[in-house]
């Protein structure tokens, strides 16, 4: 195809420029599309824009498909078309223009004769122009005028001359530029106008979808995850994509070559340094080539890369021109990836041994300007591992290592760092890859090893106290700190918490050499240090001092970075609920952990698993036996994974309790004393492996060995007392089981999972005695207790004298709906007596109740009584205990079945 027009007239072959030389009809021509060309159909809807619009720019890098693009819409118009690939010649303002006015004459604008033509190469009279405006103003139907390659245009006077035809030649022009770089035309008035339409980079790239076609084309078949990582790689690049695929076509296994391809070694690398990086200066190809180290860069960066100090005049006229140089925001950049790829292969082969060196440089200024990821990822890249470990620890950042989101990526990182690698630094950094993953052996080795060289430069600093400056001071601070931090993570894995509470100490001390905006920056670094000191705590049985350490975690900010610790912390406060008995709250705290770990992402791996194991522990006692053993499952193997003794003295005593409600007595007894390695003894878990004990004991009818077993049990604690009652009621002493029910002790405050235990206990002993009455008193006010957070084990564990109680009448109607099966029967609600209220309600209590039944809020309620707001929430606490609910509605309906409002 050469030149359209209105009447297929074809220019003459003799015309020459004003130079005197001939005009090239190539210059005059679209080019022709491949047999492998696609046609994206967004790209061309964008481009009929061009014909209501006076200026149209298609920008972009080079192979990116700007002039095929055009090319294929322009084929396919019903105006006339003037097409002029422009040459480094056109910088002449009379060629360029003589070029111009070829081309619209070759569209069927005989505009010569009129306008006249450049008598010289290097200038254009202004009157041509006006005239040559004036006659494109006249016309009916609007010129497109395409100008392909007009980066190569550089001259100011040539844009200047383009936007005055432009601007006076109203609807008779519409003007196409094709581009590698910005022109020098006005464009913000342009755009402010909304009389231009653009087309860049980011539109030119080919989505996956398009890629597939185009593979297609080209005779690949790919799946859908090899063509997005081609596009990944590629960022959609046209020429890049079209190389790849001829490529592949070569290959025997083409989607192993495109996953695995050289990119520095192929004909994509042949295209860009010919293309981009030989068509820059020779200092303009050092700073490329030495920026292709960097994921991101910054003008102050790359004058540390390239001893320079005009980066940032050099980077904006790189984007400018398209040169695979895409801008982030900020003043920072980024190199497409591919073409980084092919530059660091260039620089290895151009500069040997440069490479490390750049990456050492830009390692120490990422640093100093607070990008500790990316200085980290270049000093590991470097191989100078002793500045990474040192800069992970100097800057009190080791505690990402274990927070989740960035921590297997550093895990990885460090994962490579050399044996040769000396210092505290390394060693602490070692001893924290080893101990995340449970490695006492090794990480213990390290931690001690870093320990006493930290002792050593201590003594070597005060030997040298002149020499010493407030740096100093406080690296050694973040190294004691973060040894601290690791000494207590060692504590809580080796179950010894006198050893937490040194840790905690040292921590103290060192914390004084610490900068508090250091501190702040790494949240995650105190709320780790308190989680590992509160799990080393409940370890030891000191619940009260557990809680204060775990709730300054899960109740501080911080967002992602704390995110881990706060799982890890709420999920210790679900299990020491439950430890206590209160059952409800601890599955409302490991139901919340569980939606915070989804909020940010993480996986269901993540922590040591408490969380499911309490979920697990409460859903047995619910009698929930399969979905306890589902949460079991989910929680893992205590064998693998992040292992302490916390979590397998859970995991042993959570699936003894799961085998004893199933009926295996013997397993559950085995598999509760499972021996849990641990420097000091934990008095709740050796009481809860005593209360399995005891309890598969009696379900074999052998108190005495219950009694045996309770003997390691504290004396101190009411769910131990009410198991010895139980006991020796079962024994035939019930004298012995009163004396211990009266007498119960009073400063451990347990939960409903306890006191229905006890109710019951004493409920049996008054059975034995005769006094049906009270037994049936106490097992209404157990089953109250119990319906509130659904306990059915303990029913079901107290014997077969509970049972013709609760078949019967007042107490059968307390059961429907979670404790037996079947339709409602027997008296209406309305009709129940109100003996079933355990408690007689308080004449507060009703006046609250009355209020509430007239929609008041709690404040209001206050007012009203002249009370706080505390005092009528302890009255609504109260009398929803002894209506057995747990709603506003629920308690005002209740009391109304039951005549008291």
């Amino acid at each position: 195809m050469t030149v359209r027009n209105d009447n297929d007239e074809e220019p003459a072959s003799w015309r020459v420029d004003p130079a005197g030389v001939p005009y090239l009809r190539t210059r005059l021509a679209p080019p022709a599309r491949p047999a492998t060309f696609l046609r994206r159909e967004r790209l061309t809807r964008s481009l009929d824009q061009a014909l209501s619009a006076p200026l149209t720019m298609v920008n972009g890098a080079a192979g990116g498909g700007k002039t095929l693009l055009v090319a294929d819409w322009a084929a396919g118009l019903g105006h006339p078309l003037a097409w002029l690939t422009c040459d480094a010649a056109d910088r002449a303002p009379g060629v360029f223009w003589a070029y111009v006015l070829e081309a619209l004459h070759g569209a069927g604008m005989p505009v010569t004769s009129e306008v006249g033509s450049p008598a010289e190469a290097g200038s254009v009279d202004g009157g041509l122009l006006a005239r040559l405006a004036a006659g494109l103003a006249d016309r009916d139907r609007p010129v497109v005028l395409v100008l392909d390659e007009y980066d190569r245009v550089t001259t100011p006077e040539v844009a200047e001359q383009l936007r005055f035809v432009l601007d006076h030649a109203g609807r008779g022009l519409r003007l196409v530029l094709v581009t590698r770089a910005e022109p020098l035309l006005p464009l913000h008035r342009y755009r402010a106008s909304g009389r231009m339409t653009e087309i860049r980079n980011a539109d030119l790239a080919f989505t996956p979808e398009e890629a597939a076609k185009l593979l297609t084309l080209h005779g690949l078949s790919l799946p859908p995850s090899a063509v997005r990582a081609l596009v990944g790689r590629t960022q959609g690049w046209a020429a890049g994509l079209r190389l790849c695929a001829l490529a592949a076509g070569q290959s025997p296994d083409p989607e192993t070559y495109l996953k695995e391809f050289e990119a520095g070694r192929s004909t994509v690398a042949d295209f860009l340094l010919a293309e981009v990086l030989e068509q820059q200066t020779a200092e303009t190809q050092d700073l490329l080539l030495r920026v292709a180290v960097l994921d991101r860069f910054c003008p102050d960066l790359v004058n540390a890369l390239t001893s320079r100090t005009d980066a940032e005049h050099q980077l904006a006229a790189l984007h400018r021109e398209n040169a695979f140089l895409q801008r982030l925001g900020r003043s920072w950049y980024c190199l497409h990836p591919l073409f980084a790829e092919i530059l660091r292969a260039h620089l290895r082969e151009r500069a040997p041994g440069l490479e490390p060196e750049l990456r050492r440089r830009a390692a120490r200024w990422l640093r100093g300007s607070g990008a500790l990821p990316e200085a980290l990822a270049q000093g590991a890249a470097a191989d100078d591992w002793e500045f990474t470990a040192r800069a992970l620890v100097d800057d009190l950042a080791i505690g990402q290592l274990f927070t989740g989101l960035r921590s297997q990526n550093l895990s990885d990182l460090f994962g490579r760092m050399s044996p040769e690698a000396a210092g505290p630094a390394a060693d602490l950094v070692r001893a924290a890859r080893e101990l995340a993953h449970s490695d006492l052996r090794h990480g213990l080795l390290h931690l001690d090893q870093a320990g006493q060289a930290l002792d050593r430069d201590d003594r070597d600093d005060r030997d040298d106290r002149d020499d010493r400056d407030d740096r100093d001071d406080r690296d050694r601070g973040a190294a004691r700190l973060s040894c601290a931090l690791l000494e207590v993570l060692a504590a809580r894995l080796t179950g010894s918490p006198p050893r937490a509470e040194r840790a905690v100490r040292a921590a103290e001390a060192a914390g004084q050499d610490v900068p508090a905006r250091l501190l702040d920056a790494h949240p995650e670094f105190t709320a780790l240090l308190l989680t590992h000191l509160g799990s080393a705590r409940l370890w030891a049985g000191r619940f009260d001092a557990a809680r204060a350490a775990l709730n300054a975690v899960a109740g501080c900010p911080g967002g992602a970075p704390t995110a881990p610790a706060r799982l890890e912390a709420s999920n210790h406060l679900a299990l020491i609920d439950y430890l206590t008995g209160w059952h409800g709250r601890a599955e409302r705290k490991a139901q919340a952990a569980a939606a915070e770990a989804e909020r940010h992402g993480l996986p269901k791996e993540a922590g040591s698993g408490i969380g499911r194991l309490v979920l697990a522990a409460v859903a047995v006692d619910r009698d929930e036996l399969g979905r306890a053993e589902a949460l079991l499952k989910e929680a893992g193997d205590p064998d693998r994974g992040f292992r302490d003794p916390v979590t397998e003295a859970g995991h042993a005593v959570i699936r003894g309790r799961l085998l004893l409600a199933k009926g295996d007595a013997r397993a559950a007894r085995e598999t509760a004393q499972a021996a849990v390695p641990a420097a000091v003894t934990s008095p709740w878990a050796e009481e809860q492996v005593a209360l399995i004990a005891s309890a598969a004991h009696l379900a074999e009818g052998r108190p005495e060995s219950a009694l045996r077993d309770l003997e390691r049990a504290s004396d101190r604690r009411t769910v131990c007392a009410v198991e010895r009652a139980r006991a020796h009621l079962t024994a035939g002493r019930p004298d012995e089981a009163r004396s211990l029910l009266d007498n119960l002790p009073g400063d451990d405050r347990p939960g409903p999972a306890v006191t229905v235990r006890a109710t019951l206990v004493r409920a049996q002993t008054a059975h034995q005695a005769g006094d049906t009455g009270t037994a049936r008193r106490l097992v209404a006010r157990a089953l109250l207790d119990a319906r509130r957070e659904q306990l059915r084990r303990p029913f079901l564990e107290a014997g077969p004298w509970v049972r013709p109680l609760l078949g019967a009448e007042p107490l059968r109607e307390l059961t429907y709906g979670w404790l037996t099966p079947g339709p409602r029967s027997g008296p209406s609600a309305r009709e129940v007596p109100a003996a079933l209220v355990v408690e007689e309600l308080s004449a507060r209590e009703r006046d609250v109740l009355r209020r509430l039944a007239r929609m008041m809020s709690t404040e209001e309620i206050a007012a009203d009584l002249q009370v706080s707001v505390n005092t009528v929430k302890t009255h609504l606490k109260s009398a929803y205990r002894k209506l057995g609910v747990n709603r506003r509605g629920d308690a005002v309906r209740r009391a109304r079945e039951l005549r008291l409002l």
